[in-house]
């Protein structure tokens, strides 16, 4: 026979609430009591059914993770794993279970959220920017469902977010060339839609600009998605510019640059520098090394999943703000000029 609530009551000599609130971690229980709760449970071998009593309360402990997912992800977002495990050390280790939902081009990003809130089998959603449109903020928003988006919007939102500066990032990367004495200076994009890539080109050239140091139109090439493209661009670059320094958005762009640069003959840093942004997947591996503007994203899903946590517990809270300021490390693609 089943042992029920009753017998563990009973066994411990206390209420059949007092065991529920003991279940429940009740503050209201004392040490002792709570104590001796446990141990009439683990003498009668009494395990809770979680999911009833998730049930009950109305809650599934479980958070959905919604990216875009394509066969290139990997590749193209390395980050969204160490984002995802980030956030999922900070919900585990508060009892929620996050659940990865990954969206290909031919599935609907709001049918999707919609069947997930509708169904109630999340309490919560991490949302990678790539996942999130004006239509997915009105549904977030007019449902009052407990969010989190890992990225800043580039539209007017009431939509809760987190993000690195990546202005900043982009600011200190030019800083850093300014410093050592670099004065040609080029950045490599990503495409038109990157917005990170953008946010970091505004940076540039805002820093450009506060120091008095040109950036000619010519000097900024966007549309860089593959090694390839980034090859292509950078020997365009040299043939016509020839810049003693060059921004890369991110570490593919990095390694097509450098690629180029070494068949050309061109020796890194002394003829011309190259800095990108983030520690991975490639900045340790080529040569030299490469300096980076880097970016704990680790630390950034860690954030998401306190701010959830938050959201689900005061449904009103708005968060709206930068985490996890970047940290320049210099290697030896830049350490003259």
């Amino acid at each position: 026979m089943a042992v029920s609530i009753r017998n563990v009551a009973q066994e411990a000599g206390v209420s059949v609430s007092t065991v529920s609130k003991v279940l429940n971690h009740s503050p209201l229980i004392s040490e002792t009591t709570t104590k001796k709760v446990r141990a009439a449970m683990e003498r009668l071998q009494y395990h809770p059914n979680e999911q009833a009593r998730n049930f009950a309360k109305q809650k599934t402990y479980n958070v959905a993770f919604i990216a875009h997912t394509e066969n290139t992800t990997a590749f193209n977002n390395p980050h969204l794993f160490a984002i995802m495990c980030g956030a999922e050390k900070q919900l585990n280790e508060n009892g929620y279970h996050l659940i990865f939902v990954g969206l290909t081009a031919e599935q609907n990003e709001c049918d999707t959220i919609k069947a997930l809130i509708e169904q109630k089998v999340v309490d919560g959603i991490i949302l990678h920017i790539s996942a999130v449109t004006p239509d997915v903020s009105s549904v977030l928003v007019e449902n009052k469902f407990p969010h989190i988006v890992i990225g800043k919007l580039d539209f007017n939102s009431e939509l809760c977010w987190i993000d690195t500066n990546n202005q900043l990032s982009g600011s200190i990367a030019m800083r850093h060339l300014i410093e050592i004495k670099c004065h040609n200076i080029a950045y490599i994009g990503g495409a038109k839609q990157d917005h990170i890539s953008l946010h970091r080109l505004q940076g540039v050239t805002r820093t450009a600009k506060d120091f008095n140091v040109s950036i000619p139109d010519n000097n900024i090439c966007l549309g860089a998605t593959t090694i390839s493209d980034a090859q292509k661009i950078t020997k365009a670059l040299v043939d016509s510019r020839h810049p003693d320094a060059i921004i890369c958005a991110n570490n593919t762009i990095a390694l097509g640059t450098m690629r180029t640069l070494k068949d050309l003959q061109i020796k890194i840093p002394d003829e011309t520098a190259v800095i990108s942004f983030d520690d991975y997947p490639y900045s340790r591996i080529t040569e030299p090394p490469l300096s980076i503007v880097n970016i704990d994203v680790y630390d950034m899903g860690m954030q998401a999943g306190i701010m959830l946590l938050r959201k689900i517990k005061t449904p009103s809270l708005q968060v709206q703000s930068y985490t996890t300021l970047p940290v320049l490390i210099v290697r030896g693609s830049t350490h003259l000029c």
